[in-house]
């Protein structure tokens, strides 16, 4: 069956997501996320795209940008490939790790375009991988706040200021944008993430958890995130920094 035609954006901005393969984790280490950011700056260069927002999820991405000098197509075939080799040498793997087709939908006006940059910014809230946007450390949020960043702020900033920016991306939103609902993660309940724990480390409580040797400990986390437990749940119950549950991610 022939694949439905793309939508053209008419300002020539598109949001666009990039899934794992299968449902599967595309970074696996802070080093992943890293590595991907290094390759959208240099294809930015080479391409001549503008970028607005963007997120890096655990199994998926999103990217909020405007093509320059070369097409969409070509901007995600260059950046697939390098991510692809670098990450398959790595992890010293064979084949594909994106799903094939990208899914992308156009941004036409000013209400929209701000109305996805805070769904990119909130995705990793809404998933309960963090309290608020500024704690989540892969997505364009902090960059609106670096002048040396990677994104285009001025266009965004020009339509609101950067209070005005910090009130709207913190505050709730339940709007409908492109989603990625076969990859969502389940809600999981605090008792049945408790006994993710207890079936994961044979602990019933985070003194007992961690008396646990440290290998074992990363082991049990990774297994509880993997298995639908939140960042803030598993930190809560294993007695575990947010932010050393976070990097197990």
């Amino acid at each position: 069956m022939p694949r439905a035609a793309r939508k053209k954006s008419e300002s020539g901005i598109y949001h666009v997501i990039l899934r794992g393969i299968n449902k599967q984790r595309i970074f696996l280490e802070t080093a992943d996320y890293r590595k991907f950011l290094q390759i959208l700056k240099d294809t930015k260069t080479i391409c001549g795209f503008e970028l607005f927002a963007y997120c890096l999820m655990p199994n998926h991405i999103h990217i909020l940008m405007k093509p320059g000098k070369e097409p969409l197509e070509q901007v995600f075939r260059r950046i697939g490939a390098r991510f692809v080799y670098w990450y398959n040498a790595k992890y010293e793997r064979v084949g594909h790790l994106f799903q094939d087709r990208y899914k992308s939908e156009p941004v036409d006006g000013d209400p929209y375009f701000l109305t996805v940059v805070r769904y990119i910014h909130q995705n990793p809230v809404k998933a309960g991988l963090c309290a608020s946007p500024e704690e989540y450390p892969f997505s364009s949020y902090p960059q609106y706040f670096d002048p040396a960043g990677l994104i285009d702020s001025s266009f965004i900033l020009s339509m609101i200021g950067k209070e005005e920016f910090i009130r709207y991306n913190n505050t709730p939103s339940e709007s409908d944008c492109l989603e990625i609902d076969e990859t969502a993660k389940r809600r999981i309940t605090d008792e049945q993430a408790k006994r993710l724990m207890e079936d994961f480390s044979h602990c019933s409580n985070a003194s007992a958890f961690q008396a646990l040797a440290r290998e074992q400990r990363i082991e049990a986390i990774r297994k509880m995130l993997e298995a639908g437990a939140s960042i803030r749940q598993t930190s809560n119950l294993t007695g575990t920094s947010f932010g050393n549950v976070r990097q197990v991610r």
